[in-house]
């Protein structure tokens, strides 16, 4: 899961946790928003952290010195 669907998660738990008011008997709709948006905020915090790891700063490498030897100048 990308991160678009961890942000649609965590909206859609906020929509169904404070946005609604609809009573199903079965289901605890408050409920399962609110682990909706934990699901939400676990899958950005994995993201974050895997997209970080990819990120890593490679050191530069030194240049190459090539030392000529000129032989039309006699350096």
């Amino acid at each position: 899961m990308g991160l678009g669907g961890c942000i649609v998660l965590l909206a859609v738990g906020a929509i169904l946790t404070f946005a609604t008011d609809w009573e199903v008997d079965t289901v605890n709709l408050d409920l399962v928003g609110l682990i909706m948006m934990a699901v939400g905020l676990i899958g950005i915090a994995t993201f974050t952290s895997i997209a970080r790891r990819r990120r890593a700063v490679i050191p530069p490498v030194a240049p190459t010195v090539v030392e000529r030897d000129d032989h039309r100048t006699g350096y």
